[in-house]
């Protein structure tokens, strides 16, 4: 009955439907200003594949998926668990007993985001919600006993942050998807019994205002009825005005159709896109779930975070930074304290990040690195390392005789001198605070 009820609501939208169920018209609509405005969010991969808490959030595909299966895995299983233990044996042991949605929320808003992306379903099609798509796999049927997606989506927006979910078009052992694809995706039973009721249900249910979709590449959009999806998202859903989505929605389609564009996991463009964009990247450099083994040096320092924060802004992107709670529910103290440190650097630095457009040059390299970025005739230059000396050259900005320089954070003007007729400076800089973000913003009132 909720499938037939789904494909009347699709049908109905579709008639009135002011964007049309193809990607030149999907990707005509103008993204929703608060996405470019955020520039932060916080990833959270969390389900059954943190209780191994091996390898990474692929544990299951690498343990019996693949072949041959990744001997590490199959050792790890052999040395640690009974003969003809089975990966789903896992969810009783998700219990998320010290899970606070609370304690969550008030770190990611001391980080500085502004939105929070969860996976609602990961590739092994575990549910993080009571989908009734999903009977006895999901994480108020086992494991937690607790809707994980809504307890957390109270807790966000309680404190003003953009809450999202991701998705997973496909999983991995779901009979009705393998199928599917064992008749090369000319028949669409997964995704009709499966995949589009719990998409509707879900953005229903708790009205996400991402939409962060993957699993995308073994089929087009057409078997995945993307295009279809996304009209009813656009035109009738109850986030239809404020939601964004991603560019996975098929083979194909990520850099070319959707609203924001990932590209590829953690995708560092070389220029300036034309197209909105984001990283998508991870405080562990090894894994986006929960790894019991990782080690301090696996995890990117501060430093680092700040420095690809800003690289990403500068190239007018949005940067989404992953973290991997344990199966218990809680957030790793080294993940808090990475997530607390950038929120401390951007209550500084923020109005060089938050609604911020990229400047006519992006970066240049002559004293330290220094990146651009901009509001009005204001332009931002970050440096991501401390200048040798007491001065730093800026050869991009063109100053005029009432431009004034200010290091962000100390309200008095700095000193600061013409390199040459046709532009660039030379600023006289004071003693620099330290900060384990080794970065420091100079903001120029540029008038020209």
């Amino acid at each position: 009955m909720l499938t037939v009820f789904v494909v009347v609501v699709a049908l109905v939208s579709q008639t009135a439907a002011r964007y049309t169920p193809d990607w030149t018209s999907l990707d005509a609509r103008p993204l929703p200003s608060w996405y470019d405005e955020a520039k932060l969010g916080i990833f959270i991969h969390w389900g059954v594949f943190s209780v191994p808490g091996f390898g990474s959030e692929w544990f299951w595909w690498h343990w019996q998926g693949q072949q041959p299966p990744d001997q590490k895995y199959v050792n790890y299983m052999s040395q640690n668990y009974p003969p003809g233990f089975t990966y789903p044996e896992f969810a009783r042991q998700f219990h998320a007993q010290f899970f606070n949605p609370d304690e969550w929320a008030d770190i990611f808003k001391a980080s500085g985001a502004k939105y929070v992306v969860l996976t609602a379903k990961h590739h092994e099609g575990f549910t993080n919600w009571e989908s009734p798509n999903s009977w006895n796999w999901n994480s108020v049927d086992t494991g937690p006993h607790r809707d994980l997606v809504g307890d957390l989506a109270e807790a966000v927006r309680n404190r003003s942050l953009h809450y999202g979910l991701y998705n997973s078009l496909y999983e991995w052992f779901h009979p009705l998807y393998l199928i599917d694809k064992k008749n090369g995706f000319k028949t669409q039973e997964f995704v009709l019994q499966k995949l589009l009721p719990e998409l509707y249900n879900m953005v229903v249910r708790y009205r996400p205002e991402v939409i962060w979709s993957d699993g995308d590449w073994e089929a087009p959009d057409t078997y995945w009825n993307s295009t279809e999806f996304l009209a009813w998202l656009y035109n009738e859903s109850p986030v239809k005005d404020t939601v964004v989505t991603n560019d996975r929605w098929g083979a194909g389609c990520a850099c070319k159709h959707g609203g924001y564009y990932n590209c590829e996991d953690k995708y560092t463009p070389g220029q300036l896109p034309t197209h909105k964009w984001e990283k998508c990247t991870s405080v562990d450099t090894l894994s986006w779930g929960y790894r019991r083994n990782m080690k301090m040096n696996e995890l990117l320092p501060l430093a680092a975070l700040i420095e690809d924060l800003v690289r990403t802004v500068a190239f007018g992107g949005n940067y989404l930074l992953n973290v991997g709670p344990t199966p218990d529910g809680m957030i790793p103290p080294l993940f808090e304290e990475r997530l607390r440190g950038l929120g401390d650097w951007l209550e500084v630095n923020g109005k060089a990040i938050y609604s911020s457009k990229p400047w006519r040059v992006q970066s240049e390299n002559t004293t330290v690195p220094v990146w651009y970025t901009s509001k009005g005739l204001t332009v931002y230059a970050i440096l991501t390392a401390k200048p040798p000396m007491s001065t730093v050259k800026l050869l991009a900005p063109k100053a005029s005789a009432i431009t004034q320089v200010f290091l962000v954070g100390n309200p008095t003007p700095l000193s600061w001198a013409p390199v040459n007729p046709g532009g660039g400076l030379v600023v006289l800089l004071p003693e620099l605070p330290y900060t384990p973000a080794q970065a420091w913003t100079l903001e120029l009132d540029l008038v020209q």
